[in-house]
């Protein structure tokens, strides 16, 4: 009783700032859309119908799955030597690098995305010295499309999988790998056979974590993708304020929340699991 207690004001202020929000979400996505563009109060389902029928939906739904479940993936694996070096240094050191590896979280993501522009761009610092020496004649498509966007969701999303690696790594056993050693193994035997098996659920784990917040980006794919890349929360948007279909907005809103929630909750099962075998 004394920890629901504790925890009633957090809950109240979640309860008023997002779970009442996503109730009149829920609402507005049963309204209706007249031929004249305005929003009619009605009981419906028609919106959900709609998209559900659409194989347009279901192209976006595949997009976006597969953008973020490759940019989840590729910063995940790009994050595990970042967390495999916090986890082998000093503890004088550790808690710097540590602070180095999530320090992009300390920069708005929006002006990361502008430095990505400026950098991949046509007339951006990586075409201007492949230009410059002569290995190419026209400007490499590094933006407006789903490379940019690739390169910048993982950049995104890799601070995310370090913090979720470095915990998850912390709580193995180094005694482990001290015997592979002992028993003859090799630095490359070990890290294959013993490290990286101990490694899989934070791996997961982070994936997943990962993929959550790829699913929902907005600004990375909108600015990186220059109009030409749709994904789910672009097609929101796009509803919601260019084709004022405030139901449909909603009701793909719910989809999506829908889907993220049981993403979630599979990562919530996984880390339980991870623990236990810990």
């Amino acid at each position: 009783m004394t920890g629901w207690l504790l925890a009633a004001p957090a809950l109240a202020v979640l309860a008023v700032a997002f779970l009442w929000p996503m109730a009149g979400l829920f609402r507005i996505s049963l309204n209706r859309t007249t031929e004249t563009g305005a929003m009619e109060a009605a009981l419906t389902t028609e919106s959900y119908a709609k998209l559900l029928g659409d194989s347009f939906t279901a192209e976006l739904a595949w997009n976006t799955l597969l953008l973020a479940g490759s940019s989840a993936a590729v910063a995940t694996v790009l994050a595990l030597p970042v967390a495999l070096m916090v986890r082998a240094a000093s503890p004088r050191w550790r808690g710097l690098l540590a602070l180095l590896g999530i320090a992009p979280l300390l920069v708005s993501a929006t002006a990361r995305l502008v430095g990505w522009m400026a950098i991949l761009g046509d007339q951006g610092l990586i075409n201007a010295m492949l230009m410059g020496s002569g290995l190419r004649d026209t400007p490499l498509p590094l933006i407006n499309n789903w490379t940019g966007v690739r390169i910048g969701l993982v950049e995104s999303l890799m601070p995310y999988a370090v913090l979720v690696l470095i915990a998850g790594l912390g709580r193995l056993d180094p005694r482990l790998e001290e015997a592979a050693a002992t028993l003859g193994a090799g630095r490359a035997r070990t890290f294959l056979r013993v490290t990286l098996p101990l490694a899989a659920p934070a791996l997961l784990a982070a994936w997943l974590l990962t993929l959550v917040l790829g699913l929902s980006s907005f600004i990375t794919p909108r600015l990186m993708g220059g109009g030409r890349v749709f994904v789910m929360a672009t097609e929101i948007y796009d509803l919601a304020l260019e084709y004022v279909d405030w139901p449909g907005a909603a009701a793909l809103a719910m989809l999506l929340l829908g889907a993220l929630v049981l993403l979630m909750l599979l990562r919530a099962v996984t880390t339980r699991g991870a623990g236990r075998r810990a």
